[in-house]
């Protein structure tokens, strides 16, 4: 059964009674997304985001057409921010049962250049941005899982870039890459516990960030000839968090138009 044919079957994706925390989900484009799909899928969510009003304002979309959010503001490059964001999901929610990760990217943060070129301290603000708050915020809700008894799952959006060489994005190819490691240890570590790890991993995205750094040319070499959908990652974020996807975990979920099964020769 495809990507396609689950999201047909929404009834069986709801996410009633859920607890999730979105990290990144204040802003546009992926975030924004995911937080709008999770409430409308009937999970209670618990926004984090960098800016306190872009949080606010992506609760207060979910509350006005009937949902539960709350907004919570945090730097994920600070370990206490970012167990002060599952710390605040427990108080607010009242548990955990998902988190999502999406923060990330490389030209959002420092200039894209050849791996020769690169500064360490732009190394390590993309460790920071892509693995590193990942892997905290990963640990600090694995610790709830297991204190409730009642299992959890947690979905990161990734990219292509984790498993295809992407020029000038070296730093960002390689926490990608670390991510869906960490998926894996998590599903081999506690399957037996109810907890599930997996990725969602973007092609290019239209977003606001997508539109001003990737060349117009690239759309020519994605095989669905067009860029993808927010919305898209977003539908693919509530299946892996569902209980549809309740025997999947330590996989990466493709979205990217066909761009990774293409090949060199037309």
């Amino acid at each position: 059964m495809n990507l396609t044919t689950f999201l047909i079957y929404a009834p069986a994706m709801q996410l009633n009674g859920k607890r999730v925390l979105v990290i990144g989900g204040g802003g546009g484009g992926i975030g924004r997304a995911t937080t709008d799909a999770l409430g409308n899928e009937g999970a209670a969510v618990l926004v984090a985001d960098l800016d306190p009003a872009r949080a606010e304002e992506a609760a207060q979309a979910v509350r006005t057409r009937g949902g539960t959010a709350y907004p919570i503001s945090g730097d994920v490059r600070s370990a206490t921010d970012i167990e002060a964001m599952v710390a605040g999901a427990v108080d607010k929610l009242g548990g955990l049962d998902v988190l999502v990760t999406v923060v990330g990217g490389q030209v959002a943060f420092v200039p894209a250049v050849k791996l020769h070129e690169m500064a360490d301290e732009d190394w390590d603000t993309i460790y920071e941005v892509n693995l590193r708050y990942v892997a905290r915020a990963v640990r600090a809700a694995l610790r709830v899982f297991l204190d409730q008894g009642t299992g959890g799952a947690i979905v990161s959006v990734g990219s292509v870039t984790g498993f295809m060489a992407a020029p000038a994005q070296a730093a960002y190819g390689v926490m990608k890459a670390g991510i869906l490691s960490l998926a894996r240890t998590v599903a081999a570590e506690y399957a037996r516990d109810g907890i599930r790890m997996n990725v969602a991993a973007a092609g290019a995205i239209a977003t606001a960030v997508a539109n001003a750094n990737v060349a117009a040319e690239v759309v020519e070499e994605i095989p669905a000839g067009r860029f993808g959908r927010s919305e898209e990652v977003a539908r693919a974020v509530v299946y892996l968090a569902s209980d549809a996807a309740s025997y999947v975990t330590g996989q990466q979920l493709v979205l990217d138009g066909g761009v990774s099964v293409r090949g060199p020769f037309g």
